[in-house]
């Protein structure tokens, strides 16, 4: 039986754009290109590289986006993956990771899987709690924050590197795991893959495709809500210290000042 990976991928603003708030306290996509998180790049890697060490083994990605999230799924299946899972819908605007993690569940269910593969955060929101949730959503093990990763006999596998020791970890699939920036760079799309990508499948899904109702998610079923937020203020110039002989003090006091010393 063909191995099911499943990926968890984001359509992101683009992080060097100038980013603000809309008026109901949201992102606003609308003035700022979007990507590929690209820590979600990695957890495509080593999808890949799993799928290349199997047997048989076929890789999709997932997303839960606007129209423009096509684009996130069309690099990750220009990278090599085999097709792609949009879950797209109006009532989906405003959705927190609980309500986001409770729309991939259903759609990864609906798709089925082996093992889900995410990036150990989003580059938007960075708040890296989402492999879990989903994992509980799932009920099935999580194995987060892999530097390394592989499946064998029924098990995924891997290594989490923390400040003092590294741990070697292992569960029972089926499960879901999470994938750091140390697990090795991602492929660079080839002209043939961006070819390919274009003819791959990718499934259009919305709430009642899901089974859900829109007061499960959105701003109205979301757990967390943005209550305020301020424009971060302009950069002001900075401190200039000329060595005049006395340098190394002046710079000196200015750093224990701001207590960086």
């Amino acid at each position: 039986m063909s191995l099911r990976i499943v990926v968890c991928v984001k359509y992101v603003p683009d992080a060097t754009g100038d980013r603000h708030f809309a008026d109901d306290l949201t992102v606003d996509r609308d003035d700022v290109d979007g990507l590929l998180s690209e820590l979600d790049e990695y957890a495509v890697e080593q999808a890949l590289q799993i799928a290349e060490e199997a047997d048989d083994a076929e890789v999709t990605v997932v997303t839960v986006g606007p129209e423009d999230a096509k684009d996130a799924l069309r690099k990750a299946l220009s990278m090599g993956a085999d097709k792609a899972v949009h879950v797209e819908d109006d009532d989906l605007h405003g959705s927190d990771v609980m309500a986001t993690s409770l729309v991939l569940a259903k759609a990864i269910e609906k798709t089925g899987y082996d093992v889900v593969i995410a990036g150990m955060a989003s580059t938007d929101g960075v708040m890296g709690v989402l492999p879990a949730i989903l994992a509980e959503r799932l009920g099935v093990p999580q194995v987060t924050l892999l530097s390394e990763v592989g499946i064998e006999d029924g098990k995924v596998t891997g290594r989490r590197d923390g400040d003092t020791a590294s741990e070697q970890l292992e569960a029972s699939l089926p499960a879901v795991v999470s994938v750091t920036d140390q697990s090795g760079e991602a492929r660079y799309p080839s002209f043939k893959g961006i070819m390919a990508a274009k003819k791959k499948p990718v499934e259009s899904l919305d709430l009642s495709d899901l089974g859900l109702e829109a007061g499960e998610v959105g701003l109205e079923g979301s757990w967390t809500a943005v209550d305020s937020a301020t424009e971060r203020p302009a950069r002001t110039a900075g401190t200039i210290v000329k060595d005049e002989g006395e340098g190394g003090r002046q710079l000196a006091g200015f750093l224990a000042e701001q207590k960086f010393i």
